[in-house]
C-alpha cells in the first residue's frame, strides 16, 4: 500500500487546508472525517478505538474549533467545483433538530410541536441544475431561548435583522460574497414559501447572483387584478408541461399536465410597514396549474417569484426545473438525521453538537454526492470518487477474484456493487440506489477494504 491511498483521499482534499489555528487540529479534523465517514450511522464508541475516540471528544470539545472553520475548506473545494459551471442552485432550508430525548444536555432551546429541546440549522447547498449537489456554501444555527416560545405574534412587528426571517437575508449576503471567487457562475438561491420575504426581494446584489422563491403570500400589486395570484391568473397561457408524481400515503401515481404562465409584476411593500418607505419590488413570475384533475384531487400548483428574467416557455420550464432540485437539501437533511444520525450522538452541550453537525454536513454531501454523481455521468470512471485501494477490493469482492483489471471499472458499475452491498437488490423496476443503502453499501466497503489491505500486506 502506498501513503497515497491513506493520505489523498476526499477526506484531505474537503479538510486538508482548514485553518483552527493549530495544524494538529487540522489534521485530527482530517483523520476524524476519514474515520467516521467509514461507519457515520455507528456511534463513536462504535466507529473509533480508545485513543481514537479520546482524541475525538476531546476535538469536539475544543473551542478553537469553530463551525466556520470546520466548513471554510470544503466550501473553498465547493467554490472550485462552481467555477466549472455556468449556472449553480444555491439551495436555503431550514431544519431542526430534536434533542428531547437528552434531558441532561446543556444550551437547549425550543422547537416545534411537542419539540421542547433541540436546536435549529439553516443551510446552503450548491446543486448544479442537473441536480448533483456540489457541496456546502453556508451553515447557521441558534436556539430558540425557552422565554420566546408562543410569542410569534409579537416578533412580527420587530426589524427584519431581530427575526428569524432574517437568515434568508443573510443566505443571500452571504452568496453576494462568494460570488468574488467564481466570477464567471451564475449562481441562483433556491428556496422554499419560508423564504417568500420582501426584504429578499428588494435587497442589493451584484450582478450574478439571483433568487428564486415560491410565493406564499397573495401579495398586493402594481396590476389592474390588484394581487399577485389574480393577476397571473389574467396572463396569457405559454404552453403546457407534463409531470410525473410518485405515489404516497394520501395519492395515486398520476401523470400531472401543468399550464404555465410567466409575467413581470411589480409587488408592493407590505402595508403593515408602511413606516420603512420600502421601494416597490420588480419581480417575474412564474405559474404551473395542474389541468384536467379529476374530482376530489387537489390540482398541483407552484408559483414562483424569481429576480432572472422569464419571458417564454423554455425560460419558465427552466425555472420550474430549478425549483425541483429543492428536493436536494431536504434529502441531504434526512441523510444527517438518518445516516449520520447526529440527533441521537451523545454530547454534554450544545457546542459539541454544532461542531460535530458541521463535520457531517460534508460527510453526508459526500455520500449524496455518491449517490447522484453516477446517475449524471455513469461513464466516469470509478477512480473520481473511491482510492485505489477501495475499487481494488470492491472489485475482487464483487468478482471473487484477485485478478484486476487493466483500468478502472466504470462510476455506474462501482457505485451500483456498493449498493448492493449495502441492501440494494437491483431489481427490473427498481429505482436507482438512494443515500439508504449507499452509507450502508460504505460501511460494508471500509471492512472489506481493510481485509483486503491486510491480505495484501500479508501476500
Amino acid at each position: 500500500m502506498t501513503d497515497v491511498d491513506d493520505v489523498d483521499d476526499w477526506a484531505n482534499d474537503e479538510f486538508g487546508a482548514a485553518n483552527l489555528g493549530d495544524a494538529r487540529l487540522t489534521q485530527r479534523l482530517v483523520t476524524l472525517a476519514r474515520q467516521l465517514s467509514q461507519s457515520p450511522q455507528c456511534s463513536f464508541p462504535q466507529s473509533l478505538d480508545g485513543p481514537g475516540l479520546k482524541a475525538a471528544y476531546r476535538f469536539f470539545d475544543n473551542r478553537k474549533v469553530d463551525p466556520d472553520g470546520v466548513l471554510a475548506a470544503h466550501i473553498g473545494q465547493t467554490l472550485g467545483r462552481m467555477q466549472q459551471m455556468p449556472v449553480v442552485l444555491a439551495v436555503q432550508d431550514t431544519t431542526e433538530f430534536n434533542l428531547s430525548h437528552l434531558c441532561a444536555t446543556e444550551g437547549m432551546g425550543h422547537g416545534t410541536g411537542n419539540n421542547l429541546r433541540g436546536f435549529m440549522m439553516h443551510s446552503l447547498l450548491a446543486v448544479a441544475p442537473e441536480g448533483l449537489p456540489l457541496g456546502v456554501l453556508g451553515m447557521k444555527t441558534w436556539v430558540r431561548p425557552p422565554d420566546e416560545y408562543g410569542k410569534g405574534r409579537q416578533r412580527r412587528h420587530k426589524p427584519i435583522r431581530e427575526k428569524e426571517s432574517v437568515k434568508w437575508l443573510e443566505g443571500l449576503e452571504h452568496l453576494a460574497a462568494l460570488k468574488t471567487r467564481c466570477p464567471d457562475t451564475h449562481i441562483v438561491a433556491v428556496s422554499d414559501r419560508e423564504s417568500d420575504v420582501y426584504d429578499v426581494f428588494i435587497a442589493e446584489r451584484p450582478t450574478g447572483v439571483d433568487w428564486l422563491v415560491r410565493a406564499s403570500w397573495n401579495r398586493s400589486v402594481d396590476h389592474p387584478e390588484k394581487y399577485l395570484w389574480e393577476a397571473i391568473a389574467v396572463a396569457p397561457v405559454l404552453g403546457e408541461t407534463q409531470l410525473q408524481l410518485p405515489a404516497t400515503g394520501a395519492r395515486s401515481a398520476r401523470t400531472a399536465r401543468l399550464m404555465l404562465r410567466c409575467a413581470p409584476v411589480r409587488l408592493r411593500a407590505p402595508g403593515h410597514r408602511r413606516r420603512d418607505r420600502l421601494v416597490d419590488a420588480e419581480v417575474f413570475v412564474i405559474h404551473a396549474l395542474e389541468t384536467d384533475v379529476t374530482e376530489g384531487v387537489e390540482p398541483l400548483e407552484w408559483l414562483l417569484l424569481s429576480s432572472v428574467p422569464t419571458h417564454t416557455c423554455e425560460e419558465a420550464l427552466e425555472r420550474l426545473a430549478w425549483y425541483a432540485r429543492r428536493w436536494t437539501i431536504e434529502s441531504w437533511h434526512r441523510v444527517l438525521k438518518s445516516g449520520c444520525r447526529v440527533e441521537a450522538r451523545q454530547f454534554a452541550n450544545l457546542d459539541r453538537f454544532v461542531r460535530a453537525t458541521a463535520l457531517f454536513a460534508v460527510i453526508g454531501w459526500r455520500i449524496m454526492y455518491a449517490t447522484l454523481l453516477a446517475r449524471l455521468d455513469s461513464d466516469l470512471p470509478c477512480d473520481v470518487l473511491l482510492q485505489p485501494i477501495e475499487w481494488h477490493a470492491l472489485y475482487c469482492r464483487t468478482h471473487n477474484t484477485t485478478k484486476l483489471p487493466a483500468q478502472p471499472p466504470s462510476l455506474a458499475q462501482a457505485v451500483l456493487w456498493i449498493a448492493r452491498l449495502g441492501g440494494y437488490l437491483n431489481r427490473k423496476h427498481d429505482r436507482p440506489p438512494g443515500p439508504t443503502v449507499m452509507w450502508r453499501g460504505f460501511l460494508a466497503l471500509h471492512e472489506i477494504t481493510q481485509m483486503y489491505r491486510v491480505f495484501r500486506q500479508d501476500g
